[in-house]
């Protein structure tokens, strides 16, 4: 079992990996049960944030905007976790290779797909091992019809202020794995040993300076107004943005 790890938790633009981005990101160093540090940040990621995700985590457009960029605040968490420099490390294999930190979350597949992927687009690597609180309430908690964050966080009594917030979710996960551990470690300690996070990414291409010009007249020339930030796109996204611009208002007007 382990001691020391690094709780996560994410809130993002929607469900896809591939398609959605990082609003905010929550960690919290945990030695022994304690927490001795804490990463907290929005991100201003470039595309508009739904107003089914604003409902549900209470984040909106003006609370991100200024915020760091998706790589600045990645790099930052990377820092956070001592797993990398953010400013003069590159990255390599080696460097985030399974020796670095191990993580921490309620369903952590989510988040780390979520992480990988962005690191993807990166250009960078990401292969981690993980600890997840779902999979242990599963097993240990068969009782509980649900075992949403909330419901076995509310089962143990821990106490949740601001639920649907990155470092919130990430203290709450972190405090169900240590009373699960301490009334169920001895019975199933097979669950609290780490194991390899497995996520398959596939390495996005950025947008084509073609994309970028034609993607900017087509806004520029339907008066359409966005919050999109074209140079974050990947080639796809930009593609499904300008399908969807000319099936709605037609084609550049040459």
């Amino acid at each position: 079992m382990t001691d020391t790890y690094i709780a996560l938790d994410l809130e993002t633009t929607g469900l896809s990996p591939e398609n959605d981005r990082i609003l905010e990101i929550g960690a919290l160093r945990i030695e022994s049960g304690e927490v001795t540090d804490t990463y907290e940040t929005f991100i201003d990621c470039g595309i508009s944030i739904p107003q089914v995700i604003t409902q549900l985590t209470g984040i909106t457009e003006e609370m991100v905007k200024g915020s760091p960029c998706t790589e600045k605040a990645v790099r930052g968490f990377l820092d956070f976790a001592q797993e990398m420099a953010a400013d003069d490390k590159a990255g390599t294999e080696e460097e985030l290779s399974f020796e670095g930190s191990v993580l921490l979350g309620h369903n952590l597949p989510f988040d780390y797909s979520f992480m990988k992927n962005t690191l993807a687009r990166m250009g960078l690597p990401y292969e981690r091992k993980g600890l997840d609180t779902l999979k242990m309430a599963r097993v240990c908690l068969p009782q509980l019809e649900k075992k949403s964050l909330d419901r076995v966080a509310a089962y143990f009594g821990i106490p949740q202020e601001q639920h649907h917030r990155a470092l919130d979710d990430a203290l709450t996960a972190a405090r169900i794995f240590e009373r699960l551990k301490e009334e169920f470690g001895d019975r199933h300690p097979e669950l609290f040993v780490p194991e390899p996070m497995n996520c398959r990414v596939r390495r996005a291409s950025p947008i084509t300076n073609s994309q970028k010009v034609y993607l900017r007249d087509l806004i520029k020339c339907h008066r359409i107004e966005s919050n999109v930030k074209i140079e974050t796109l990947t080639k796809s996204e930009a593609s499904r943005m300008i399908d969807s611009i000319i099936s709605q208002y037609g084609k550049l007007k040459r």
